[in-house]
This record gives C-alpha cells, structure tokens and sequence, in this order.
C-alpha cells in the first residue's frame, strides 16, 4: 500500500472512529487497514493510536500527524480537482454501470448524449444486474435500483420504480380482471425471475404482506421475454414499473392489482466519495440527474404524467376511471436527497 493510501486510512480510522469503518469506506480487509497503521508507526517510530476492545483514539502523536496528513491529501485533491473541474471540457476516462434494461432504456441514451458532448472523455459503460462495489472494481459512476446500505459513496436519488402486475388488454377481455392478488390462483401468470419469486408472488394491504402461491404457465429469467409472453396474451406477469414503460404507454399492456403494489424502491446514482470531484464525474452526475429526475416514469412510481394523469390512463376514459382509486397514495410528490 503506498504511503498516501495509508495515510487516508489512517485519517478515516480517526473520523470513523474504528478500523473496521475504515475497511468499509476503502473496500479493504481488517487486515490490510491494521497493516497500514503498522507501516505508518514503523516507519515513524511513534504510536499513532491507542487501541482498546471498545474504542480506538489518537494518541498525541497521532492527534498532530492526523492533521498533517489532512492538509497535505486536501492540497492534493485542492492540485487534481484545479486540473479536472472543468466542466467547459471535462477529460479523461469514466466508467459507469447500471442495471440492464434500465441502462438499455434510459442510460444509453444519456451515455451517447454526454460522448457527443464531451468529446475529450472517454466512456466504458457496463449493463449489469448486480452491485458492483465501485473502489474495487474501478467504477466512477453506478446507478443502482434498491435501499441503499451505509456506504462512502456519495448518493443521489434520482427517482423510484415499483413493483407492478401487468396483463394485455385482450388477456383482460378474455379471462377477466382480477380484483384481488389471490384472484390470480385462478389465471395464466407468467414469472419473471429477476422481480419475483417464480412460484410466489408478493403484495401487500395496510402493511401487510399478501402472499400468492402460483403454478406458473411460464417462467423466464429476462424482462423483454416476460413483456412479450404478457402482450402476446400468455398471461398476467410481475415487473418494475420502468421495465414495461413503453408498452404501458402504447396500450399493449395495462397495470392491474394497483391496491396491492409494495412501497416504491429507490433509484440512485453513486459515486465515489471526494472533496474535489473531477469533471468528467460532476458533468456525467449533472446531465443524469438533470434528466432522469425529469423522466415520468422514474419521478411517479405509479407512471402519473406530469399533469397528474396515469401513463395507462392517459386518453383513455375508461381505464382512468377504473384506476382512479388506485392513483391516490401515489400523488404525493418526491423528495429529491443528495448524501453520504
């Protein structure tokens, strides 16, 4: 570990308050933050720490060394911040992940928007369904779906998707609405892995959690083959409410079951934590959050235009007036949070 990186840990055990909070901040084992610390008082031949089973201090010495090492790493971050703020003509090479249709749908676009815009940056976008943990694996920006873990990422929120039930609107002719999730014991259901579980589908009343066991016609692992089996009449299936966006506006597929749908979940933005952050990242940060937190289907979890109108009601009399009940508990308006 060379010196700098030791003396950032050694900084964050002092603000933390404990080795174990500095290995979470730098995705760094117990071992390798204990090994910093050794390498910093080995080679000043002084304690820096006072350790006991409970809480770990500075000692004299390492109460003036902290603040040494604060003024020099601010006036390196102060130097690379001065090189690569900006924002006119931001450089270098940014990495960023997102989930894969959610990247597919309204990532990629922003991310070809800001190459055209930005030409000096070069940009290794990776579509992925899992969490990536940005220090270790090199990653600039991540946009996540789910409740955020404490973490030293800088977090913005973005806006929030919801879990939803979905059916054609010749699926609904044919076999008829059902009113209540275990209505769906008795129709065609196709599972769609990546949302809910294959034989049970979740929802909830006042809190309480509805589960439905379910004997699946089909099961899939990808949203597009669970959006097409649903349009094509197959049956009635689960998704993130982003996911069947376009067919939900297109009429091709309609919301049912509103009632019973859980909490909306948090879309953000991560980024690494600094004090200067360069300008590949904050321009990157800004055209995002500046769009997405304009996009209907990211600021209403329940798709309501912006004239307070359901995406699948919009112009259509009929379903507006049957889902008007279902629209209530989601008019509130979202509070936009920017944190660590």
């Amino acid at each position: 570990m060379d010196r700098l990186r030791e003396m950032e840990v050694f900084v964050a055990i002092v603000e933390r308050g404990s080795f174990s909070a500095a290995s979470d901040k730098f995705g760094l084992s117990r071992a390798a933050v204990s090994r910093a610390v050794n390498s910093l008082e080995t080679r000043l031949g002084a304690q820096l720490l006072a350790r006991t089973t409970r809480s770990v201090r500075p000692t004299d010495a390492g109460v003036a060394y902290v603040e040494a090492c604060r003024k020099l790493l601010d006036g390196i971050s102060d130097a690379e911040s001065h090189i690569a703020t900006d924002l006119a003509n931001p450089v270098g090479t940014l990495t960023i992940t997102a989930p894969v249709q959610l990247g597919q749908r309204f990532i990629a676009p922003l991310v070809n928007a800001y190459t055209l815009r930005y030409p000096d940056v070069s940009v290794n976008a990776v579509y992925l369904d899992r969490p990536t943990r940005l220090l270790e694996e090199g990653v600039d920006i991540a946009i996540r779906i789910g409740h955020l873990e404490d973490s030293s990422t800088f977090a913005v929120r973005l806006g929030s998707v919801r879990r939803q039930t979905f059916a054609s609107p010749a699926y609904l002719a044919a076999h008829g609405e059902p009113m209540y999730p275990r209505d769906l014991v008795g129709h065609h259901c196709v599972s769609f892995t990546g949302v809910s579980q294959p034989l049970e589908w979740t929802f909830y009343e006042n809190n309480a959690k509805i589960p439905v066991r379910l004997q699946p016609r089909l099961i899939v692992n990808l949203a597009p083959a669970a959006i097409s089996a649903a349009e094509d009449g197959v049956g009635i299936t689960q998704l993130l409410s982003y996911q069947a966006a376009s067919e939900v506006a297109s009429g091709n597929l309609v919301p049912i079951l509103r009632a019973y749908e859980p909490e909306s979940t948090p879309v953000s933005l991560l980024h690494v934590e600094r004090r200067g952050t360069s300008g590949k990242i904050r321009s990157f940060v800004e055209l995002v959050t500046e769009t997405l937190r304009n996009n209907t289907y990211l600021q209403c979890a329940s798709g309501l235009t912006s004239e307070g109108e359901c995406v699948p009601c919009q112009g259509n009399r009929e379903l507006a007036t049957r889902h008007s009940e279902a629209h209530a508990p989601y008019l509130q308006p979202l509070v936009h949070s920017l944190g660590n």
